[in-house]
């Protein structure tokens, strides 16, 4: 289960994902886990793989959106770094930020998953 002092520690920006949240708690954590559903992760993955740059670009912009508005720092980082290298088209092995992506989201699920 997520509260504040986990995404803490987690590394998120919990006073701007607040912030964001006009202050309610309940509602961030709940988007805060919620992300671990999104979509777009598998997009990005499949993208990458099949080397189709353009949706990659749409996944990995739809997730630093979220991942930014929520203050998710760990999974923003890296996922702000591949946006704007799909957003040029660099042709390059997306292996490693890909896997930084993977890490920092499974460390958000254990979080989640802990009681």
């Amino acid at each position: 289960m997520l509260t504040i002092e986990k995404l803490a520690a987690y590394g998120a920006d919990t006073k701007t994902g607040l912030e964001r949240c006009m202050g309610q708690e309940a509602f961030y954590i709940r988007l805060a886990g919620m992300i671990l559903q999104e979509e777009n992760f598998d997009k990005l993955e499949q993208a990458i793989a099949a080397g189709d740059l353009k949706e990659a670009f749409s996944a990995a912009h739809a997730l630093k959106g979220v991942t930014g508005n929520l203050a998710l720092t760990p999974l923003y980082e890296p996922v702000q770094e591949i946006t704007e290298l799909l957003r040029a088209e660099t042709d390059m092995d997306y292996t490693a930020l890909m896997n930084q992506i993977r890490e920092a989201k499974a460390a958000l699920q254990q979080l989640a998953d802990e009681a």
